[in-house]
């Protein structure tokens, strides 16, 4: 099948890479030149574990190629995919700017049926303004061309990415044609032989679910943090709590770990988009505001509890593990390692930060500056601090060397925002050990 996807961001790119790793023909056509030139070369923009061999191997077989030439993209697929980016407006709806002008380009080059796709997370009823665009783009060239719209949503976790598409656990298709829907049953057929994991609802609903999915587990982060800030006042144990309701099969153990709040492209943005719509169909929300409310100042734990057992900041210097938001990604959009970091820069300390990819992007973002050390390994961020501050959940951070650390730092401190140690271990380890509700009172109350 001859698929075109606009945009070869996160989405784009893993959607094309998949599509064309089933044997389809596909076009991923972007804006960015560079962008364009890099893939072309085979350099992957993105860290996505996997995601570059299958680029290479479908790039070198022909089945995936790059482009900046819409016109050429509009013509190759039957199958048109938006997946270009839904920023969030300062008022914290989704920018459609990029959605609607990728609509009127498909309509001003478009001459025989095409199933029209959105793939970007956009609100609803965006649909209806895609095939509003596309359909003004034809009336002005005088043409009346058949087309169907379609919403599907994509549910891809950076860090899986490759593994969600290729065996995903559900498929959902928004669509009020049966032909469109027929269509999408084909494409996806590769991925679903085994059992049928496609849904099909109307565009609406479909465009709801993606936004309901992340503003759920969002919802589930931020309340395992109140509980977990609660364990603290009473001297619970949050990881105890955990286990005895994850074992509620109504509840679940997916997404109930407490730690410093969530981050990414996806839950921020998500969830205030979703607000956002609920103010403009005057629907007087609270949850989604308070999910928000809990999860901005979860960020800000860590360092109450750095600034509670030091005192005075400056001049002390703070061992770093973990950038990105999340493992496996290099991912730093709105990272609780960037509210930790500014917050001890402005107290007058310094950071001495590791991580295992996201160095980069942590140098793109903040430059060089005085006060931020980039260590290429994490015993190398220990040396000369005051204490280790962890953010990320990586997996070589949850055994580590106890006793180097201790001979590493200058005060035998562990501020774990991921709960990876047992605090009975650590105090026999002769460490101050500050995890997330695990029984100290919270210094942040």
């Amino acid at each position: 099948m001859r698929v075109s996807i606009f945009g070869s961001g996160y989405v784009g790119l893993v959607t094309g890479a998949c599509l064309a790793d089933a044997g389809n023909q596909v076009v991923c056509v972007d804006v960015d030149q560079r962008k364009v030139a890099m893939l072309t070369q085979g350099e992957i923009p993105i860290h996505e574990p996997g995601l570059d061999a299958v680029v290479k191997r479908n790039f070198a077989a022909g089945r995936l190629s790059f482009t900046t030439q819409a016109k050429e993209a509009v013509e190759h697929g039957q199958f048109q995919l938006i997946a270009v980016g839904t920023p969030p407006d300062e008022d914290g709806s989704a920018d459609l700017r990029a959605v609607l002008a990728v609509a009127r380009t498909i309509g001003e080059h478009m001459t025989d049926y095409k199933v029209v796709i959105t793939k970007s997370t956009v609100p609803v009823g965006t649909a209806d303004r895609v095939r509003d665009a596309v359909t003004e783009s034809l009336k002005a060239r005088g043409r009346s061309v058949e087309f169907d719209m379609v919403s599907n949503p994509e549910f891809l976790k950076e860090g899986a990415a490759i593994a969600d598409f290729m065996k995903p656990d559900r498929v959902v298709v928004g669509t009020a044609s049966a032909r469109a829907a027929e269509l999408m049953r084909a494409l996806y057929e590769p991925f679903t032989h085994n059992r049928d994991r496609m849904i099909i609802m109307d565009v609406r609903s479909a465009e709801l679910t993606k936004y309901a999915a992340n503003a759920m587990l969002a919802t589930k982060i931020s309340f395992m943090n109140e509980l977990a800030n609660l364990a603290e006042h009473c001297g619970a144990d949050i990881e105890s709590v955990r286990i005895g309701i994850g074992s509620d099969p109504r509840i679940g153990n997916a997404f109930i770990y407490p730690g410093v709040g969530y981050g990414g492209s996806c839950f921020p943005k998500d969830v205030k988009a979703l607000k956002r719509s609920a103010l403009e169909l005057g629907y007087p929300e609270s949850m989604l505001t308070a999910v928000e409310a809990v999860n901005d100042r979860q960020k800000t734990v860590l360092f109450n509890k750095i600034k509670a057992h030091f005192g005075d900041l400056r001049g002390k210097t703070i061992a770093l593990w973990g950038l990105a938001f999340k493992p496996n990604t290099d991912d730093m959009r709105e990272a609780p390692s960037r509210v930790l970091m500014e917050a001890l820069w402005r107290e007058g300390a310094r950071v001495r930060a590791f991580d295992p990819v996201a160095m980069g992007e942590c140098a793109r973002i903040y430059g060089a500056r005085a006060e931020l050390t980039l260590c290429t390994t994490n015993p190398e961020a220990l040396i000369g601090a005051d204490a280790l501050a962890i953010v990320t959940e990586w997996r070589e951070f949850r055994s580590p060397d106890f006793d180097a650390i201790k001979a590493a730092l200058k005060q035998p401190v562990i501020f774990d925002g991921r709960n990876l140690y047992d605090p009975a271990h650590m105090e026999r380890a002769g460490f101050s050990y500050y995890a997330i509700g695990r029984g100290r009172r919270s210094e942040s109350a």
